[in-house]
């Protein structure tokens, strides 16, 4: 039989692109918890009368719940598979936006926003782990795909949840796109499963030893992934790479507001606004983008290219900032160079440790955003009140960046391709002596 044949005699080749729009349309409904959030800052501020910082408070709050409760949602996703998780978490995402709307105090809202943390990481963790076991043949761009759609979800629904706060209040917008966001997630859900344990593409071989795109042949448990070095080096790497995206990410609509670019109209709608669906969109874009890079020139060089483009784009941004034409093209750059991350770092994990636990492994990563999260929003908000100005954030994620790119390509590149082809030889040693290899 051709492997024509064979790839139309092989059902799952098919299914894993309808599993792959529905984890697509999943990740984009919960977007908004991210990438919106920074609408509702302002008139936060002012409904409970309280600082920029401690407003920030809530998404830290999110994020660090959203993080460090992936490893354990994947584990479950691991087990019991992707489909009723995702499915709960859908609800989950829904009740939270919609008891924020409800909220009566500052405090309130940080439990009821934050509980969306847990629908939202279950959504995106299972999402990416997911895609990572049907495309291990494309599993930057897919990745990408996948982590892009969160990044560029919003741009949909920016003007539409901007006009619902100006005309309705924040209270109406978080109720009616809480619902509109579960109903999505729960329905796509239901056609999202995981393949089965060892399937393989038709006709697709892995590179498990030389120098160049190569994946592991073994599959690292988590506690045996936390034993070895390149794990530290990438959390390392992405807690400071996700500060600078994260910082503009919570805080560029309020950037944008010292400057009085709310008030600025650029192409029929404020400059703040513009800004937000530019980088929504460049956010999403590029995660893809970097990911197919990726797939052809290796992880690890993309990794330093891209941190060190985030870098330069930082900079020109905080030179520029005065300018609102600028202040809405460079920060659009800032994410054309940062949304990498969620395609590159699940791809290198699955590429190093294996794709049996792949989802609770890059859960285990995941957790560094939540780092990040802490500097880049309370954080970030607290020493520009104690500056009076933005400058230092921006230049503190610009050393992040460049420290980033050179861990990259002088650290972690050498280290893993000496991990896999060490694994490798133990691999064949093994197999020549009769004994089962590990972690297959």
């Amino acid at each position: 039989m051709t492997q024509q044949g064979v790839l139309q005699d092989d059902p799952q080749m098919k299914l894993r692109w309808y599993v792959l729009i529905c984890l697509i349309f999943s990740m984009m409904a919960v977007a908004n918890s991210q990438y919106a959030w920074t609408l509702f800052t302002g008139p936060l501020q002012k409904e409970f009368k309280v600082s920029l910082a401690i407003v920030q408070v809530t998404l830290t709050v999110f994020i660090l719940i959203q993080t460090w409760l992936v490893p354990f949602e994947n584990y479950l996703v691991d087990k019991l598979g992707p489909r009723w998780i995702m499915t709960i978490a859908g609800l989950i995402v829904g009740i939270s936006w919609v008891w924020s709307s409800k909220a009566a105090s500052i405090s309130e809202l940080y439990v009821a926003y934050g509980l969306g943390g847990v629908g939202v990481g279950a959504v995106y963790g299972a999402s990416i782990g997911t895609a990572a076991k049907w495309f291990p043949d494309r599993r930057g761009l897919t990745a990408g795909l996948v982590a892009g759609s969160y990044g560029f979800g919003t741009l949909f629904t920016v003007l539409p949840i901007q006009w619902t706060i100006d005309s309705s209040g924040w209270r109406q917008a978080f109720f009616t796109f809480g619902i509109i966001q579960a109903v999505i997630v729960m329905v796509a859900s239901q056609w999202v499963r995981a393949p089965q344990l060892g399937w393989k593409p038709v006709g697709w071989v892995p590179k498990t030893t030389g120098t160049g795109l190569i994946q592991s042949a073994r599959n690292y448990t988590p506690g045996e992934m936390m034993h070895t070095p390149p794990f530290y080096i990438l959390y390392a790497m992405m807690t400071m790479v996700a500060f600078g995206g994260m910082m503009v990410t919570a805080q560029l609509s309020p950037i944008g507001r010292s400057y009085g670019y709310d008030k600025v109209t650029i192409l029929f709608t404020s400059a703040v606004s513009l800004a937000l669906m530019l980088d929504r969109f460049l956010n999403g874009f590029t995660r893809p983008m970097w990911g197919w890079i990726s797939d052809h020139i290796g992880r690890y060089n993309t990794m330093a290219l891209a941190f060190t483009l985030e870098a330069i784009a930082i900079t020109i941004f905080a030179t520029t900032i005065t300018n609102p034409i600028a202040f809405v093209i460079m920060s659009g750059m800032t994410f054309f160079a940062w949304g990498e991350i969620y395609s590159l770092f699940p791809s290198a994990i699955t590429d190093i440790y294996g794709t049996k636990y792949a989802a609770t492994n890059y859960g285990i990563q995941y957790t560094s955003k939540g780092v990040a999260t802490f500097l880049a929003a309370p954080g970030a908000a607290w020493l520009m009140e104690r500056t009076g100005s933005w400058l230092p954030v921006l230049y503190t994620a610009v050393a992040m960046d460049l420290c980033a790119a050179a861990l990259a390509w002088f650290w972690l590149k050498p280290l893993v391709v000496r991990l896999l082809n060490e694994n490798a030889a133990e691999d064949a040693r093994d197999l020549k002596a009769g004994v089962a290899p590990k972690g297959h």
